[in-house]
């Protein structure tokens, strides 16, 4: 099953508001998967990157360029539930 992405909003120290369409709210720490993956690294110095994050078409993930995406089972399932 996908949770698909109804809505994704950056908030401060590089945490990301998830809204599904099942209208579950979570809360995705990018910190953690940076540590994990090189690519994400990015994030955090090349200026204004984080705040550019898209859903991909038809919401099955988050994309910020080519090269560093995000599924969005990887966010429902890691995220942590704002009720």
């Amino acid at each position: 099953m996908f949770y698909r992405i109804k809505s994704i909003k950056p908030l401060p120290d590089y945490c990301l508001f998830v809204h599904f369409e099942n209208d579950e709210v979570k809360k995705y720490d990018i910190k953690k998967l940076a540590k994990e993956l090189e690519q994400f690294n990015a994030l955090f110095y090349i200026p204004s990157l984080f705040e550019q994050v898209k859903i991909d078409s038809g919401g099955y993930g988050i994309f910020w360029n080519d090269e560093i995406d995000l599924a969005c089972n990887e966010l429902y399932y890691n995220g942590v539930s704002l009720g």
